[in-house]
């Protein structure tokens, strides 16, 4: 009777330490430290998003120790899909935490998971990322994160500085990309008080890009592009039809304005995806809840240049402008 008790309750022992290990990604270095397992899910390959994602990993390594964290670095190559598809695997690691890199990567890991703490970062706006009407600055569920979204207003005032004499600006954005249409929505108001006439220009795909960047360039003076994955993925074909057409393009961003842009009002990614870093150290290391964190966003914009496309267009720009260094 003794031998069958003394079994059970090895037994019981060993099924609550199995039910331990597999409740979270976290284990502990002999010498008690956290050790924390991190899945990145980041929509697609550019300079922007790339940068933000070396910042978050840059700060997670110094807040919670290089040795403590590992990396599941996941890219869907600007598919949506295939953002569900990384986040569901994140999910089934029970990794403890996930940082998803652009606005389709936080829909898709929101929608995969209510209960591993979600940070974002790239996004414009989180109320149009998770389906909440009534945004107030906070989530309310298990995701935060950083916004990418520099002053539209001063984006506009901008534009206006560059091209006092222009009379039409055509805006051009990937109408798969709700965020992009979210800035089209605000930033448009203020050209047309400035006295522009704007018209909305979107591509479905990288496929009709040349075609519609094509159509813009013939019944605009310029062009403003967003923070758009798509575009910046494209910035190449963009820069080849507006070039050739002679028409200057403000951008959104660093990224698009290196590959076709003239000017932007910009922010830091990497600081950005720092920013990004430090409020999921705080989570993981403090216990904080993500839905009660507000959604931060960048410290500073700066006015920057394309020199070689300025040149090329015959651009002038003011003397505070950053001139854009090539990689």
């Amino acid at each position: 009777m003794k031998k069958k008790v003394i079994t059970a309750l090895l037994c019981a022992t060993m099924a609550i330490g199995m039910m331990a290990g597999c409740g979270s990604g976290k284990g502990s270095d002999q010498g008690g430290n956290a050790k924390y397992k991190v899945g990145i899910c980041q929509l697609v390959q550019h300079p922007a998003l790339d940068a933000a994602t070396e910042g978050f990993k840059e700060a997670m390594e110094k807040e919670l120790g290089k040795d403590n964290v590992s990396f599941d670095e996941q890219n869907a190559a600007g598919d949506s899909a295939t953002c569900a598809t990384i986040a569901n695997s994140f999910v089934s690691q029970k990794v403890d935490l996930i940082m998803a890199n652009a606005t389709a990567s936080v829909s898709a890991s929101a929608s995969a998971t209510a209960d591993i703490p979600i940070v974002g970062t790239s996004v414009t706006d989180y109320g149009t990322a998770l389906g909440i009407k009534k945004w107030t600055g906070k989530s309310g569920t298990n995701v935060t994160g950083t916004s990418d979204l520099a002053p539209l207003d001063q984006q506009a005032q901008m534009l206006n500085e560059l091209f006092p004499d222009a009379k039409t600006v055509g805006i051009i954005y990937c109408s798969a990309e709700a965020n992009s249409k979210y800035q089209v929505d605000t930033i448009t108001p203020y050209l047309e008080k400035m006295g522009y006439t704007v018209k909305s220009f979107t591509f479905s795909d990288s496929n009709d890009v040349a075609s519609v960047t094509k159509t813009a360039c013939d019944s605009s003076d310029v062009l403003y592009i967003p923070t758009d994955n798509v575009a910046a993925n494209c910035a190449e074909n963009i820069n080849n039809v507006a070039v050739q057409a002679k028409t200057p393009i403000v951008a959104g961003e660093e990224g698009i304005c290196k590959g076709c842009g003239v000017a932007t009002l910009s922010i830091s990614y990497k600081d950005l995806g720092y920013k990004t870093g430090e409020m999921a150290a705080k989570i993981l290391k403090e216990g904080t809840k993500p839905g009660e964190m507000e959604i931060e966003t960048a410290d500073t914009v700066t006015k920057e240049y394309n020199k070689a496309l300025c040149d090329k267009l015959g651009v002038k720009v003011p003397e505070d402008y950053k001139e854009i260094k090539a990689d």
